[in-house]
């Protein structure tokens, strides 16, 4: 059964993901706020926040999704020679609010930013409650590149990247996935396929196969502070 569902700000639930559309492929919802709570229920629940600067709030859970195993990221030979040719300081948690930013600069220069001033301000607000996290990606003491996205149990939803220097962003993936790994991670949700995420190895699943691991690895604990700002690389 599909329809599409208008979301009051009294409440915070989601119709079933199943509910979605097929075209737009997984518009599911409009409306709504941006508020923490509302935002880590759509995460929970496998929906995700999409919209330009002069729409309303749409809510998506597309089908088919995008992935990637940790441990499974594709690194070319010429990646890996560039990653250890290029010393780049790489941390995380140190400069969320500067990630994205840029992220939101990036969008507007290529496309119309969909990482609206709301946007900014809703994850930030989810990076002070522990919930939302970056990796940077540092040449000097300029910030050249870098990654962000929500952690739910198990699974880390990442949202967007930029880089201002060639690979910088593909040096950040290349950080997340070593730390996915070392912090028992299970999943890498990238919500939509593009080039760029296939030539790194993301695959697609079904929004059904994606939802039943969501709801399994949702529930499942990390390794303790695993997100603490920390230096991964000097």
């Amino acid at each position: 059964m599909q329809s599409l569902t208008f979301l009051s700000d009294d409440t915070v639930s989601f119709p079933p993901v199943n509910h979605a559309l097929d075209e737009p492929n997984g518009l599911l919802a409009v409306g709504g706020d941006l508020s923490s709570k509302r935002l880590l229920q759509a995460y929970y629940s496998g929906i995700f926040p999409w919209f330009n600067e002069d729409d309303p709030v749409l809510w998506w859970s597309p089908d088919p999704r995008a992935i990637i195993l940790p441990g499974q990221l594709h690194i070319s030979k010429s990646l890996a020679k560039f990653n250890r040719r290029h010393n780049w300081k790489i941390t995380i948690n140190h400069a969320f609010d500067q990630v994205i930013h840029q992220c939101a600069n990036l969008r507007a220069d290529e496309q119309g930013t969909w990482i609206t001033k709301a946007i900014e301000q809703a994850y930030i607000k989810l990076h002070h409650l522990g919930q939302a996290h970056s990796i940077e990606v540092w040449e000097n003491d300029g910030l050249i590149g870098g990654l962000y996205g929500i952690s739910v149990g198990k699974v880390f939803c990442g949202e967007s990247m930029f880089h201002t220097k060639t690979n910088a962003s593909k040096i950040a993936m290349i950080a997340l996935d070593m730390h996915l790994q070392a912090s028992e991670y299970e999943l890498l949700d990238t919500q939509l396929m593009n080039p760029h995420l296939q030539s790194m190895g993301a695959k697609e699943i079904s929004r059904k196969d994606f939802i039943q691991l969501l709801s399994v690895l949702r529930e499942k604990n990390t390794v303790s502070d695993c997100w603490k700002p920390v230096v991964l690389r000097e």
